[in-house]
């Protein structure tokens, strides 16, 4: 099971040019889209959910030529986008039993039998007859999902899944994904370090709409073993050592500004090593960027 992804360019009608010469080939399991807003992840999503066309490259999914056969692999896609509707009036399983529907469960039974076992994997069924406009942002999402699996997809696009998720949310939508990628190609597109580097076995940094790295995110973690310092720095210093040495992050701890600095050797005796992150090699590329 596989999706290859070859040379995929989109450019908009105002000359954004969402997509570069992207290429990425993704396997069974969790794959982490990593990027800020705006760095082409929802674009490239959108194209091999079918919705919008590349103006040039291709997408191959088990055998499918997603380009020229685009209801071949909608048959076999789950999709949930950054945003979605849901009608406000209804209730989740009346919502799900017509997705179902739709989807080509004709069988009465065989719909009734898959929507509660769906309610009942995302933690639903207790609340499958409140209508949806009662749901939290965290049931909405989890009924995201309910819907996304209808049909047994084994392509599953989740688009920034866990924003807006409270902590208790984003550790059950954790969970829920990480079973999905056991069977199926996952692909987590997210602004949210933590979201790959918990759930992701693969991964890939986008920005600008081009592919700047790939791996796992163990390895690029590892990558950056020790060549990375911090030190606690007054507000007032920032711009001094910003221009004496490579700053890659920053963030207040206990009043301070700590600053992480890239650098072969110890830059000197007032920093302190630090173990790397998946999180300072993304906020690496960001400051190259």
């Amino acid at each position: 099971m596989k999706l290859e992804i070859q040379n995929l360019s989109k450019t908009y009608s105002n000359g954004v040019q969402a997509l570069k010469n992207v290429s990425l080939t993704i396997e069974r399991g969790m794959f982490g889209l990593l990027g800020q807003n705006g760095a082409g992840k929802s674009t490239l999503m959108r194209t091999i959910a079918t919705l919008q066309d590349p103006d040039e490259g291709s997408i191959n999914f088990n055998g499918i030529d997603v380009l020229k056969k685009p209801e071949e692999l909608r048959r076999t896609l789950g999709y949930l986008p950054q945003e979605f509707g849901v009608y406000p009036n209804v209730t989740a399983e009346e919502l799900l039993l017509h997705i179902a529907d739709m989807k080509g469960i004709a069988n009465k039974g065989e719909r009734k039998e898959t929507v509660e076992a769906l309610l009942q994997k995302v933690n639903l069924y207790d609340v499958r007859n409140k209508k949806l406009d009662g749901y939290s942002g965290g049931m909405k999402q989890r009924f995201g999902i309910a819907q996304a699996l209808l049909g047994n997809p084994q392509l599953i696009i989740v688009d920034e899944p866990t924003a807006g998720l409270d902590p208790m949310e984003r550790n059950r939508f954790y969970n829920l994904l990480s079973e999905l990628g056991e069977d199926s190609v996952v692909i987590l597109s997210t602004h949210i370090v933590e979201d790959v580097s918990t759930l992701c076995t693969d991964m890939a940094i986008i920005g600008n709409g081009e592919v700047v790295l790939t791996g796992k995110p163990d390895e690029v973690e590892e990558a950056l073993r020790n060549k990375l310092y911090e030190v606690p720095i007054r507000k007032e210093e920032l711009v001094e050592y910003q221009e004496k040495y490579e700053v890659i992050s920053q963030r207040f701890f206990a009043g301070k500004l700590m600053i992480t600095v890239l650098a072969d050797d110890m830059p000197s005796e007032e920093f302190d090593a630090k173990a790397p992150s998946l999180e300072d090699a993304y906020f690496k590329i960001l400051s190259e960027s």
